[in-house]
């Protein structure tokens, strides 16, 4: 029998760097729990943000059939990435295995992502505080990621996390941040709009900061979210404000 791992290519640097972006970028994703009413895979659709270690949290409704089955058994898979126009198996997608873990409404990791979370998702202000909502971070395993015909990984999941012993000055420091970039370097959207490949032309004042971790910044414009990664992973305030900054001063062509 041939070796299913022979149709895997080495994971390199690009792969990594695609499958955190995924990870990052999803606005939702397809969750996949088992069913403890009937065993079998049950799938839904759910709004996704990430954790300042880059572990995929949820918010889910105790209603909901899915929050019901994570808390009967943790295992659950994430599928990240959408297609565009044409063949949508052309397009990157993400497979991420997972062991959920719920997360107490009265603990710091709960104000944590529900600042997170909304910043992602505005909207979600209508019923986050909700008694019967409630968070779960999806700790990675491991990951599938095909980034297109023939471009096929397997991605460990301590890969799609972020190690910085800086991870929690960072999350008590991000209202600083966040303003820092509001009132000093207001068109640093711009600049990251531009060198992810968006035209400035359809870059407006809708762009919003849409969460800032060791890693690097989010920004999003509706639907619309675009990661950008500092040059390495910062492990001080202070290399953080550096980043911003440098990004801040590259002129764009408009």
């Amino acid at each position: 029998m041939k070796d299913q791992t022979s149709t895997l290519r080495q994971t390199d640097d690009d792969a990594l760097e695609l499958a955190r972006k995924l990870q990052h970028t999803s606005p939702y994703a397809a969750l996949a729990v088992i069913d403890p009413q009937t065993q079998f895979p049950f799938a839904s659709r759910i709004l996704l943000c990430t954790d300042m270690d880059g572990c995929p949290a949820v918010l889910v409704s105790a209603l909901a059939t899915h929050t019901a089955a994570l808390r009967e058994d943790g295992r659950a898979s994430l599928l990240v990435g959408e297609p565009g126009k044409g063949d949508p198996l052309a397009y990157a997608r993400m497979t991420i295995q997972c062991r959920a873990k719920a997360v107490d409404r009265d603990g710091i990791d709960h104000k944590r992502l529900r600042k997170r979370f909304l910043a992602r998702h505005p909207k979600a202000a209508l019923y986050i505080d909700f008694t019967d909502f409630c968070f779960f971070r999806l700790m990675p395993e491991w990951a599938s990621l095909n980034g297109g015909f023939g471009r096929a990984y397997r991605i460990e999941g301590r890969d799609l996390l972020i190690h910085s012993p800086a991870n929690a000055l960072i999350a008590d420091h991000a209202d600083e941040i966040e303003r820092y970039v509001y009132e000093k370097f207001p068109h640093i959207f711009d600049n990251i709009a531009a060198a992810s490949g968006v035209s400035r032309k359809t870059a407006n004042s809708a762009w919003r900061v849409a969460g800032v971790d060791c890693e690097g910044l989010d920004i999003a414009e509706g639907e619309l979210f675009i990661r950008y990664n500092w040059e390495a992973l910062v492990t001080s305030l202070d290399a953080t404000y550096s980043n911003i900054a440098k990004i801040a001063s590259v002129t764009t062509k408009t």
